[in-house]
């Protein structure tokens, strides 16, 4: 097989994977190296924290697979065409995209080929002759094998930028039920291992980096029948456990000649957003699970984001008083960002704050007024209005992210 038929393959069998991610990690230049600078359906495009767009060569090692994971379309069982790269390959694509200024790094993973610690040592090895033969200063996202020896994850993290275990699914029952070949205590204890050479290095500033963009991990949405309040109490404990960097959710998608112990469709595409926005709630705006997913009702509401249903579940915290409120009650309300929320505080100690200075700052008035007071604006009896849902709920199309 031609090496364009095997980057078609291999790429294409690489998107089902969302933790292409590639920030939180030193940002790297090529000056004082051998002169190598920073294609097309293998480029995922990813977003560092400083909002710069970064593209990444995303690609499997081989779609070839010994595990049958039902909900997997590289499963041992299923028909699909094979292919696989070799190191030398995956190097060479990697050297002449980012000479050509096609990518800023490689993104990783593969299937399972003879023995987890073989494949392992085969992505390691990738990485090793990108950093060492090439001097390849670019970004490296290894998805590592939980199964594969401790050494070769200490030495996957010492050429890798960041690393990732896909825990797959939320709960143990669920990975036990449709992937019986993974074992969730090994993904775990992977994970802590991993989080104890990422904290060494850190404390010691004279150790060699491991992994510096941190460790995240992919968790399917649908799949099975677990609700969002357990899926968003098993990402708390993961970030809690193991300081992971990010959750990310993928919707299930249904595949070819699907075992009937999976749904026979795709779970709205919502409820993967709505699970984002929930996580962001809990990581940065101090939301706990049992606030974001309250009472008998398991899953997010679709048709609403998180924080606007916390609010409107909690209306006798409103209205706030911009002028007077607390960071912490600020960022309660719907509409208002954590930058949004900073520069009001900052703002407000010279002078009051108006409906003027919430647009300025692009917040969404319709959504934020009526759970706020400024001193050209009160809501009256707005909060109290039963049919304030339907008049916040946007028209058949996601509510954007706060």
């Amino acid at each position: 097989m031609d090496l364009a038929r095997k980057l078609a393959i291999l790429a294409d069998a690489a998107k089902y994977d969302a933790s292409c991610a590639s920030g939180g990690t030193t940002k790297r230049d090529s000056i004082g190296g051998r002169g190598i600078g920073s294609t097309e359906g293998a480029i995922c495009h990813s977003y560092a924290p400083d909002g710069r767009c970064i593209s990444l060569l995303k690609i499997l090692l081989t779609n070839a697979c010994a595990f049958d994971c039902l909900y997997c379309v590289n499963r041992s069982s299923s028909n699909v065409p094979r292919a696989r790269f070799t190191v030398e390959e995956v190097v060479e694509l990697t050297i002449d995209f980012y000479r050509r200024n096609y990518i800023e790094g490689l993104f990783l993973s593969s299937g399972i080929i003879r023995s987890p610690d073989y494949t392992m040592s085969e992505v390691v090895r990738v990485a090793r002759t990108l950093r060492e033969e090439h001097d390849f200063r670019g970004y490296i996202h290894l998805k590592t094998i939980p199964d594969a020896s401790g050494d070769l994850l200490a030495e996957a993290g010492r050429y890798a930028d960041r690393l990732s275990i896909n825990i797959e699914l939320p709960t143990e029952a669920g990975l036990t039920a449709l992937a019986p070949e993974k074992d969730a205590r090994a993904i775990r204890r992977s994970m802590g291992r991993m989080r104890g050479h990422i904290d060494a290095a850190k404390e010691d500033s004279k150790a060699p980096a491991f992994a510096p963009g941190g460790q995240s991990t992919q968790m399917i949405v649908g799949a099975d029948a677990t609700d969002d309040r357990q899926i968003l109490a098993t990402s708390a404990g993961l970030y809690g456990s193991y300081r992971l960097r990010r959750v990310y959710y993928s919707a299930f998608s249904p595949i070819p000649d699907a075992s009937r112990r999976l749904p026979p469709v795709a779970p709205p595409l919502v409820r993967e957003h709505r699970l984002y926005q929930a996580d962001w709630l809990m990581r940065f705006y101090g939301f706990d699970v049992e606030e974001i997913v309250e009472g008998e009702e398991g899953n997010l509401a679709l048709d609403i984001d998180p924080k606007l249903a916390w609010a409107l579940r909690h209306r006798e915290r409103f209205p706030l008083d911009v002028n007077k409120a607390s960071r912490e009650e600020l960022l309660r309300v719907p509409g208002l960002g954590k930058k949004a929320v900073e520069r009001l505080l900052s703002a407000r100690r010279v002078r009051a704050i108006r409906t003027a200075d919430l647009g300025r700052l692009r917040v969404p008035l319709a959504k934020a007024l009526p759970f706020l007071v400024l001193p050209d604006h009160s809501p009256g009896g707005l909060i109290d209005r039963i049919d304030l849902r339907q008049r916040l709920a946007p028209p058949r199309q996601l509510a954007l992210p706060f």
